[in-house]
C-alpha cells in the first residue's frame, strides 16, 4: 500500500450477528479529522427527497459501526458523510448503530489508542498533514475540516472507476492520499471539474493497481 494510513483491522458488517440500536448523530464522535464536502452535499439532496419513514429505513440499512467505552462514549467507524449531511440539516436527527467492539476502559484516551491499533482512526487533516494526535480529533461531526482529494476520490468512485470497498477503514482516503502525491490542476470540492481528467486516467493506470479497489 503506497499510503501512509496504517494497517487496519477489517469493520466487521452489521449482518455478522450485531444487534442495532437507535441513536442520536450528535451523540457520535467522529474517528477522523476531515470529510470531503463534496460528498456531503450530495447526501444532503439524498436527504431531502426522502420522507421520515423512508429515511428511517435507508438509515436502518446503512447502520454505523461503533465502539463504546465504560463511560458511554461512542465513535463512529463509518459513515461520516453521510451523518454530516443528515446533521447539517437536523441536528436533533437518530440513526441506527451497531456496537462492534466496546472498550474495557472509561477513559478516552486510552479508548482512542485502542482504536489507533485497529486502524480504525484516520489522523490526517484535510491537507493531508499529519498524522496528528488522537486526542485532537473533532468531538462533533459540525467541526469536520473539508478534504477536496476526498471529494476526488468519492466522485470517482460514484462514476465506477474505484470499486467499493466498504468494510476497508477510509478506504476513500487511501485512494485520496494516493491522489494527492500525483500532479493534478488546483480544484476545490466545490469545483472538482479541472482534476478529473487526469485524475479518471491516474485511478485506472497500472500505477495505482495496488490499491484495494482497483478496477483499471
Amino acid at each position: 500500500m503506497s499510503s501512509h494510513l496504517p494497517s487496519y483491522k477489517r469493520i466487521p458488517g452489521a449482518d455478522e450477528g450485531f444487534e442495532l440500536f437507535e441513536v442520536s448523530v450528535a451523540q457520535l464522535q467522529p474517528t477522523q479529522w476531515c470529510v470531503g464536502l463534496a460528498e456531503v452535499k450530495s447526501r444532503q439532496l439524498d436527504f431531502r427527497g426522502k420522507s421520515t419513514n423512508d429515511q428511517k429505513k435507508y438509515l436502518k440499512g446503512k447502520p454505523v459501526p461503533l465502539v463504546g467505552n465504560g463511560s458511554g462514549s461512542l465513535w463512529m467507524i463509518d459513515r461520516h458523510h453521510r451523518l454530516r449531511a443528515l446533521l447539517d440539516l437536523d441536528q436533533d436527527a437518530t440513526t441506527f448503530g451497531y456496537l462492534i467492539e466496546n472498550c474495557p476502559t472509561e477513559d478516552d484516551l486510552e479508548s482512542l489508542q485502542l482504536l489507533a491499533e485497529r486502524g480504525w482512526l484516520y489522523l490526517y487533516n484535510g491537507r493531508g498533514h499529519g498524522p496528528l494526535l488522537p486526542q485532537g480529533l473533532p468531538k462533533s461531526l459540525l467541526k469536520l475540516e473539508d478534504d477536496p482529494y476526498r471529494s476526488l476520490a468519492w466522485k470517482l468512485k460514484s462514476e465506477g472507476l474505484i470499486r467499493p470497498e466498504p468494510l476497508i477503514p477510509y478506504h476513500e482516503f487511501r485512494w485520496g492520499t494516493w491522489l494527492r502525491s500525483r500532479a493534478l490542476p488546483p480544484f476545490s470540492s466545490k469545483c472538482l471539474e479541472p482534476a478529473l481528467p487526469a485524475a479518471r486516467s491516474l485511478v485506472r493506470s497500472n500505477a495505482a493497481s495496488h490499491l484495494d479497489g482497483w478496477i483499471g
